[in-house]
C-alpha cells in the first residue's frame, strides 16, 4: 500500500500516522530511537507490507504489470489500490478526503522534527502537489508515476503504466475492495498487540 492508505490504517493518532509515513526510511532496530506512538507506526507500517506482499488477491493484481514493469510492479500496485481508496474515499471515512489530507499535512508540519531528511524533503512536493488527493484520479495517478519515474532516473517509464490502470480498471478495483476488507482487518488487530 501506498501513503494514503498507510496513514488511513493508522487510526486517528497523528504520531502513529507519523511513524507509519516514514517507515520506509527507517531501517531495522532504529524505530526504536523514536517515541512509543511512532514507533507502533513504523512496526504497522511493516505488518501492512508484509501482509499486502503475500496476499494472493494483491498478487494477481501485481502480476498483470509485472511483464512491463519487473520489480516497480508492486510499487505501481500500491499506487493503483491508493487510488482506489481515494476514489472511494466515501466508503471508509466520514470526513471529506481534502480535509483529511490538509489535517495530515499540518501533523506533519507539527511533527516535524520526527521526520528523517528523505521525508522533510519531500514533504513541500507533497504537501504542495495534494498528493494524498490527487490519488482520486486517474490524472492525479499519472503525475504520481510520473513523478515515480524521475525519482528513479525513469528506469521502466512507470506513467504507462496509467494504459494499464484504465484497461484493467473494473478488476483492479474489485480487487482491491475484497482485499482492503482484509487488510483493514489485520491492521486493527495488529494495532491492538502493538
Amino acid at each position: 500500500m501506498n501513503f494514503l492508505a498507510h496513514i488511513y490504517l493508522s487510526g486517528e493518532n497523528d504520531l502513529i500516522k507519523i511513524g507509519n509515513f516514514i517507515a520506509d526510511g527507517i531501517r531495522g532496530h532504529d524505530y526504536e530511537q523514536y517515541p512509543p506512538d511512532v514507533q507502533k507506526g513504523i512496526l504497522l507500517h511493516r505488518a501492512i507490507d508484509t501482509f499486502t506482499d503475500a496476499h494472493p488477491v494483491f498478487r494477481q493484481s501485481k502480476h498483470r504489470l509485472h511483464e512491463g514493469y519487473g520489480h516497480y510492479s508492486g510499487v505501481i500496485m500500491d499506487i493503483f489500490y491508493d487510488h482506489f481508496l481515494a476514489k472511494n474515499w466515501a466508503n471508509y471515512s466520514n470526513e471529506n478526503l481534502e480535509t483529511y489530507a490538509e489535517r495530515f499535512y499540518e501533523s506533519l508540519r507539527v511533527n516535524y522534527d520526527w521526520l528523517n531528511s528523505k521525508t522533510q524533503k519531500m514533504m513541500p512536493y507533497m504537501i504542495a502537489r495534494n498528493w494524498l488527493a490527487s490519488y482520486a484520479t486517474v490524472e492525479g495517478i499519472g503525475m504520481i508515476l510520473f513523478q515515480m519515474d524521475h525519482r528513479t532516473k525513469n528506469r521502466v517509464s512507470m506513467q504507462n503504466a496509467v494504459k494499464e490502470l484504465e484497461q484493467y480498471y473494473t478488476e483492479f478495483e474489485s480487487e482491491f475492495t475484497a482485499f482492503f476488507e482484509e487488510l483493514r482487518a489485520h491492521a486493527q488487530q495488529k494495532m491492538a498487540i502493538l
